[in-house]
């Protein structure tokens, strides 16, 4: 290590007093010779080593698994990919021995593809991400895939724990050549950001149109929105800004009707890892049995992803059987100020035995009701006033109606395009109550989806 470290300092000394540097004149160091034993082409490995002379990147920064990759090219893509690694701005890439992996697998899909291997993009203004991160403080770390600005931003800025649910926001339509020194001035007007992630595209070496912005609070995410959505960043180029939410919930069917949420929790809980919460639904008519679905709640979006790959494959079975699995729906995150004005209550897990007057003279205890709406077993009861809504809300949730332990929350009037796909979809019911809805915590996937 202390050698390759040595060669390295010396050809960066080289690089500064010499420069251009002339590679074929570079005596080869005893890396060359580890490099061929270790299966490169000799041709391969001598280019290799001139790389190290650079200063570009270590012999001790490759790990096996970029070496291993490299001996699976040809001599000439090899020395092609070399190349393209050795012209790519690595200035910003911390794991340069991932980085040099991402390029090999860039190859291999334009190889696919049959689109020119070596395609000169021009890239972000080097001389104004430089400013900006010395005006910020910030961190920037490229790979192949995204390049990543902050995350954690430094002390200065915010120096609490990683930002919760409600504080990412969803960048769409940005155009294709625009990087971090043109979103960041206009989206830190919102706000601290916590991290800026500008999805990258390997095979044109532009941004994919999108980016996830994480800021250090939820008023500040909401503010973005505010400020950002529809935002003309460029002539005539609109950009589109919506709150995100990781989704950690998996919809689950083909579960046995007479298991509990105990059975259900063990069961998952054994083939799957980071399962940490299991949402059931009982049949009105009978509470011992549950509606045959579930929702899995996993504790980050990395577990669920591997948990739905997993159930996915087949090769998995629950109480014998393959069950079916998508992504629930993720909760949408409600307005504050709409929220705010609510007089009206979801109430669930009713026992089939409860009638709408039943709930008419429990609820009108607390003010004076506009009506009462009662569908399977939930109901919606509007209030005249906010101050009792949230009275009864506070005082009724979790008392006995009938036997059953009911459970309360404000209900979330629907918005205009939530509305559109219930028309749409329900065109042919006249019973469809649309007025108000109440997705708990998960929701069905959509149909016709996945």
């Amino acid at each position: 290590n202390r050698m390759a470290n040595q060669v390295n300092g010396n050809a960066v000394q080289l690089k500064e007093e010499e420069e251009p540097m002339d590679t074929s004149s570079v005596t080869h160091t005893e890396h060359c010779r580890t490099l061929i034993q270790a299966g490169l082409p000799q041709s391969v490995a001598e280019r290799l080593d001139e790389i190290f002379q650079t200063g570009l990147v270590a012999y001790v920064d490759l790990d096996e698994r970029a070496i291993d990759a490299l001996r699976e090219f040809n001599e000439e893509g090899a020395l092609s990919v070399l190349q393209q690694f050795k012209e790519s701005d690595l200035s910003h890439v911390q794991n340069k021995s991932a980085f040099l992996c991402g390029v090999m697998k860039t190859y291999r899909q334009r190889e696919k593809q049959g689109s020119k291997v070596q395609e000169s993009t021009k890239g972000p203004d080097e001389a104004k991400i430089k400013a900006l991160l010395e005006r910020t403080g910030y961190t920037l770390d490229v790979t192949t895939g995204q390049r990543k600005y902050g995350g954690p931003p430094p002390d200065t800025v915010y120096s609490g724990v990683q930002p919760g649910i409600g504080t990412e926001v969803f960048v769409g339509k940005i155009p294709r050549d625009l990087y971090e020194d043109e979103l960041v001035p206009l989206f830190e007007k919102a706000g601290p950001i916590w991290d800026l992630r500008l999805m990258m595209d390997p095979l044109s070496g532009q941004n994919r149109g999108y980016a996830f912005i994480t800021f250090c609070s939820k008023d500040a995410a909401q503010e973005a929105v505010k400020l950002c959505d529809n935002y003309e960043i460029r002539p005539g180029k609109h950009l589109g800004v919506c709150i995100s939410v990781a989704n950690n919930r998996l919809f689950v069917g083909s579960i046995p009707k007479n298991k509990t949420k105990e059975n259900i929790l063990e069961e998952f809980g054994k083939v799957t890892e980071g399962l940490v919460d299991v949402i059931l639904y009982h049949q009105p008519d009978d509470k011992k049995k549950n509606r045959g679905f579930c929702f899995l709640e996993y504790e980050d979006h990395k577990s669920a992803a591997q948990a739905r790959r997993r159930l996915m494959s087949g090769k998995v079975k629950v109480w014998g059987n393959v069950v079916t699995v998508e992504w629930a729906d993720p909760v949408e995150e409600p307005d504050p100020e709409v929220m705010a004005k609510v007089k009206v209550l979801f109430v669930r897990n009713l026992a089939t035995t409860v009638t709408e007057e039943i709930l008419e003279k429990s609820f009108s205890e607390f003010g004076k009701l506009e009506r009462v709406k009662k569908l399977k077993d939930y109901a919606f009861v509007h209030f005249e006033d906010r101050g009792a809504a949230v009275k009864a809300m506070n005082e009724m949730n979790g008392k006995e109606i009938e036997g059953e332990e009911i459970e309360i929350v404000l209900a979330k009037p629907p918005d205009k395009k939530r509305k559109e796909r219930q028309a749409a979809r329900q065109a042919s019911r006249s019973t469809a109550y649309e007025d108000y809805y109440y997705y708990p915590p998960p929701r069905m996937p959509p149909p016709l989806r996945g």
